[in-house]
């Protein structure tokens, strides 16, 4: 995310708190629900997950199989979006139960214009030159192209990335780096990282990179990350850590 792209955030106190796949805490994780709640809880940005169906829409879901969050079965990959928004993303959930695996698109729609947006690539669809620029040009309909960041664990899409749509921002996440990477505005790494080198966010400041610990239940940690200085703490429950942060929570 572009220093630029932080201007949505106003005046509001670092770290900034990004919504883990939404509120997925209390709703179904990745579902307009999670995305709704985390947005009535105040966060600064939501983070979600990306994967293409086979009609080609972008779909807001974290595995590449339908198994574990919905009551269907089969790859996203091999499923259209008919077929995948015909499923109940419930995760189980009774009170759920009419919740549907979002497109992007519609999470664009509901997205306020102070929350920013974190999208990670989930597949090797973003290789390609044509779905990138489809992607941009989503971003760009919806409004939502200065205040979107692309992330993932893949530095092969993430220089897909750059090579075709180099207006949007990346951030390479890792499990496996304690230096910063070499690529991208954004550095999210494990957290046990920021423990093995407390220097990580000083370093990545130094390249001009923006800072995000992996770590989606922040609390225990928050002292620590403030101390050094991380722009972003990610989570599964942005209530939780606003209150733990001092903050009011609702913009």
């Amino acid at each position: 995310m572009r220093q630029e792209a932080l201007r949505v955030m106003g005046t509001r106190p670092k770290p900034y708190v990004m919504a883990h796949r939404g509120n997925s805490a209390h709703c179904p994780e990745n579902t307009l629900a999670a995305f709704r709640r985390a947005i009535d809880d105040g966060t600064d940005a939501i983070e979600t997950d990306l994967h293409v169906s086979a009609d080609g829409e972008f779909m807001c879901i974290h595995d590449g199989t339908v198994e574990r969050t919905t009551n269907g079965r089969g790859a996203v990959k091999s499923m259209s979006c008919e077929q995948l928004q015909s499923l109940s993303a419930s995760y189980g959930r009774a009170e759920f139960a009419s919740e549907r695996i979002p497109m992007l698109h519609e999470l664009l729609a509901i997205l306020p214009k102070n929350t920013a947006l974190a999208l990670e690539l989930k597949c090797d669809d973003f290789l390609e030159e044509a779905v990138c620029l489809r992607l941009w040009r989503l971003l760009q309909e919806t409004q939502t192209d200065d205040r979107t960041v692309v992330l993932s664990f893949s530095r092969e899409r993430l220089r897909a990335v750059r090579r075709y749509t180099p207006q949007i921002p990346v951030g390479l996440i890792t499990l496996f780096d304690w230096l910063p990477g070499e690529i991208g505005e954004l550095a999210g790494p494990w957290w046990p990282f920021t423990f093995l080198n407390p220097l990580y966010v000083w370093m990545a400041h130094r390249r001009g990179q923006l800072t995000c610990p992996l770590d989606p239940t922040p609390e225990p940690r928050l002292w620590y990350y403030r101390l050094l200085g991380y722009d972003t703490v990610l989570t599964n429950d942005p209530a939780l850590t606003l209150r733990a942060l001092g903050r009011p929570g609702k913009k």
